[in-house]
């Protein structure tokens, strides 16, 4: 697993400092003095051959030296040392290095090489080099040269610098906001973002994680950590390099449109993700996910003694997808008996500038008890005629009230206090209110809340690995790419793109390639039998974009006007581009509907991320409208109108005037069509159509461009290699015969199957339960299923058994892959009554030839020396078994694939 020996790393009870410096300005000398200063309780030792002590605490000349053997080595020695060091701490069974050092370079034969290749010997754990160091409060541990220590609280902080992490540590001392771990990852030579997402995600101490990231390095790893940690808590990320274009020039509209960050925007969407623009932003969302949970739905209250400032609230609350609550009859009956008559009778709830203590005390209280809002944002605005101090202990009092009144779940309570004094923040943080500077950063706070909480319904939709409403001939679109490429070409002819399009159900005008100008009048003769006119197109593979040469002509409506102006462009394209291979022109009937919307469907590869499907509004001056939203694949009809939703030509394609509403899901359909393709065709590099009409007869693609190329695989592990989101597996799907003609339907687990979890524990002695969970579980929460049923597909799998005669759950046999995609862990798990029927047998067996598919090459477990029969099994199945040499009561199976 990626958080293998991450817990000896990040809370061990051993601690050694290697290359302390005596320099009292010294990266060395700063860590020293921080873990000294921290009163780490756990056993430290500190390392230096140069000098006996270094500010008063002894030191040994090299690791060999202790009397204990530390879980972590952090290391701030020069870098030619660094893989001595890691080879020494990894003979004396350390878990783990920190290297805080900089300057091991990169490539072939680098000290980075060397000590990765130290560590993987070993099984140890790097964070780092180049890195500010870590700092875990719950354990006392500052591992850093920050300046200061952070309190411990229920934010962890993952950064790739050094700087943000400190800031935030600055920042976080003046609001009271304390975290539980912060890590400074430098240049991720091994412990990446990725797995210190999965860390913290099983961390019943973190509440929320705070990401500042500058790139990814591995995608697929990333959005699969990022998607499994958002479903269970709120994860927010700062992106730097937004402005930043793709590296290279795009050859068509949809890569010129699918820029690189605009691609990290669709990738934390999909992750569920909430992105946040800059620092200030950041630390308004760790005041809010820090101190409160996520309400049940978006409508606030707003509570203030001015009512300029309650409007401003309400602007940005509804500009930001927000809704501002009704009073109900009941509260606003209330309200009347306890507010003087010029309050203002609706929300914003404005109780007049005069409003002391007891007013604001006695509207918070309906507000809170009124079900017609699932939030309220008291704001403050000084005056001289009552105490902004006085109103803000009030307020606290009553939400803690209310808070001990409703401790399964109370409703979010946020404030702004305009203009307030230091003690005032202080009172409201120390309270656990979320407090912001102005109205705008409240409403922010509160928006990111409501965002989290749809973010987890959206992660609980799993696209499908093919729709099942169309079949598509992918093994003809495929012979018509591969012979493209044998050909040596980069882009496919008009005529092969309209057969590709043929073979997943896409509609394209009537297309013809004719090489000369009597072949073009031939086939306009035959557009103009049916009724049509025709419109002509220059047919070259050096010339992307024909209307730069002159090379598109329109509404032709006899056989002499083709034929001349069959000659014209030809003639124009060998002036204007004189290099450039012409083959002829294409003849196709021109489409004219008034009415249809102009469209940009298409396939962009992005460096980091593989595949990304393009929409916007089309035409010639699709970069200049910019009118666009991107999405990674794979895609089902929901994910296709999510991402149709997020331009502004959406609103045009509904009804408006005189103009009826495209076709429903016409265009969301060729979108998941475009995404499958990608999915069966990874040697599709771009994707243009543009543009493609749309009405209410549905869609018609108009013109198209394909770009080709061999396939170069992104991502490791089954499913497309250039997707990197995996698709739900359905294709893992089985009906299985047991002992006794008994019936197994068997498929991957899905999000949905929470409730079927929980209903099948009941059913699984507490004898086997502590077998599987290696201790006495007296109670599943819904965090903990959350993280069993939220898988990625790739490296973590489960597939769950249902009896067909009843439905019924049966058993689960789950695989959670390492970071390097090397080896797997695997559990198992069956209903008690159900046991020695062949079940586990079958399970197993599955589950081993999933590992082979993954292309894994070791599966392996711990299984407790009292559980008998799954070590027979296990031993039946080809599973090397030994004792556990740290864990006297547990063996380790190992299978080798």
């Amino acid at each position: 697993m990626s958080t293998y020996r991450l817990n000896n790393l990040l809370a061990p009870r051993s601690v050694a400092l290697v290359g302390a410096s005596a320099r009292p300005v010294s990266v060395g000398r700063a860590v020293l003095e921080n873990i000294h200063k921290a009163e780490f309780k756990g056993r430290f030792g500190l390392v230096n051959p140069r000098h006996a002590e270094i500010g008063g605490v002894a030191a040994v000349k090299n690791l060999d030296g202790l009397d204990f053997v530390p879980e972590l080595v952090v290391i701030t020695a020069p870098a030619r040392e660094i893989p001595g060091i890691i080879d020494q701490a990894g003979r004396r069974g350390s878990a783990g290095a920190l290297i805080v050092s900089a300057g091991l370079g990169h490539g072939p034969g680098s000290l980075h090489e060397a000590a990765i290749a130290a560590a993987r010997k070993y099984g140890m754990r790097l964070i780092g080099p180049n890195c500010l160091g870590i700092m875990m409060p719950g354990v006392s541990l500052n591992a850093s040269f920050a300046a200061h220590m952070p309190g411990a609280g229920s934010l962890a902080l993952i950064s790739q610098s050094g700087a943000i992490a400190a800031g935030m540590v600055d920042w976080a001392a003046q609001r009271g906001v304390g975290f539980s771990g912060i890590v400074s990852i430098g240049d991720q030579i091994d412990v990446d973002i990725a797995d210190l997402l999965d860390y913290f995600a099983m961390d019943h101490k973190t509440r929320a994680i705070l990401l500042y990231i500058e790139s990814i390095k591995d995608a697929r790893k990333f959005m699969s950590a990022a998607r499994a940690a958002a479903r269970v808590k709120p994860v927010v990320v700062v992106k730097s390099g937004r402005m930043a274009q793709g590296a290279k020039a795009a050859a068509t509209h949809t890569g010129a449109l699918a820029g690189a960050d605009a691609v990290y925007d669709a990738a934390f969407r999909r992750a569920g993700v909430l992105r946040v623009s800059d620092l200030r932003e950041l630390f308004d969302c760790a005041e809010t996910l820090g101190r409160v949970e996520s309400p049940t739905g978006k409508r606030l209250a707003i509570l203030t003694n001015g009512g300029g400032i309650g409007v401003l609230a309400v602007d940005r609350l509804v500009e930001l997808g927000g809704i501002p609550a009704t009073i109900s009859a009941e509260a606003r009956k209330t309200l009347d008996a306890v507010l003087p008559p010029t309050w203002s009778g609706a929300n914003p709830v404005d109780i007049v500038g005069d409003a002391d203590a007891s007013r604001y005390a006695a509207a918070l209280e309906v507000l809170l008890a009124d079900r017609d809002n699932d939030a309220v944002l008291v704001l403050n605005v000084q005056t001289a005629i009552a105490s902004a101090a006085e109103i803000a202990t009030t307020v606290t009092e009553i939400v803690g009230k209310y808070r001990e009144q409703h401790r399964r779940w109370a409703k979010p309570v946020l404030a702004a206090w305009v203009g307030a004094d230091q003690h005032i923040i202080q009172a409201l943080s120390g309270a656990g209110v979320p407090n912001y500077p102005t109205e705008d950063d409240a409403v922010r706070g509160f928006m990111h809340l409501v965002r989290h909480r749809e973010v987890v319904e959206e992660l609980s939709q799993v696209p499908p690995a093919m729709p099942d409403t169309f079949v598509p001939d992918a093994r003809g679109a495929r012979q018509i790419v591969t012979a493209a490429i044998a050909d040596g070409r980069e882009w496919l002819e008009p005529v092969e793109i309209k057969h590709l399009l043929e073979a997943y159900d896409i509609a394209m005008v009537p297309t013809y390639a004719a090489t000369d100008v009597e072949q073009a009048v031939a086939y306009a003769k035959e557009i103009f039998a049916q009724g049509g006119t025709v419109v002509l197109k220059i047919m070259s593979r050096d010339i992307i974009h024909k209307s730069d040469v002159g090379g598109v002509v329109l509404n032709l409506t006899t056989p002499e006007a083709v034929r001349a102006a069959t000659s014209d462009i030809l003639a124009r394209a060998r002036k204007l581009r004189p290099e450039a291979r012409i083959g002829g022109v294409i003849v196709q009937a021109m489409v004219v509907k008034a009415k249809a919307r102009e469209l940009i469907l298409g396939l962009a590869d992005d460096p980091t991320f593989g595949t990304v499907v393009v929409f916007g509004r089309g035409g010639t001056a699709v970069e200049i409208i910019n009118d666009k939203a991107l999405a990674l694949p794979p895609l089902d009809l929901q994910l296709a109108r999510d991402l149709i939703d997020r331009t502004r030509v959406s609103r045009l394609l509904k009804a408006y005037r005189d103009v009826p509403a495209v076709k429903q899901d016409a265009v969301a359909m060729v979108l998941v069509k475009l995404a499958q393709m990608a999915a069966d065709i990874p040697e599709i590099r771009e994707f243009d159509i543009n543009p493609l009409l749309a009405d209410e007869t549905g869609v018609t693609a108009v013109d198209a461009r394909v770009a080709v190329g061999p396939p170069q695989r992104k991502f490791v592990g089954s499913g497309p290699a250039n997707f990197a989101v995996r698709a739900y597996p359905s294709q893992w799907e089985r009906r299985l015969k047991l002992k006794d003609d008994w019936r197994i339907f068997v498929r991957p687990m899905r999000p949905e199957d929470e409730p079927t979890i929980h209903e099948f524990l009941r059913h699984v002695t507490p004898h086997d339960l502590r077998l599987r969970f290696f201790a006495p579980m007296k109670e599943f929460t819904h965090e903990f299923i959350a993280r069993l049923t939220q898988l990625d597909y790739a490296r973590a799998m489960a597939f769950i058994a249902f009896d067909e005669a009843t439905g019924e759950m049966v058993g689960v046999v789950r695989l959670h892959s390492d970071s390097i995609y090397e080896s797997g862990e695997y559990a198992i798990l069956l209903r008690s009554d159900l046991k020695g029927r062949g079940l586990g047998w079958a399970l197993m067996q599955l589950i081993i030839n999933y590992a082979k598919s993954e292309g894994l090459k070791v599966i392996s477990g711990d299984v407790l020396k009292e559980n008998t029969v799954m070590l027979e099994m296990c031993r039946q199945l080809g599973f090397e078994v030994k004792p556990d040499p740290a864990e006297p009561d547990i063996c380790d199976v190992k299978l080798k694939l």
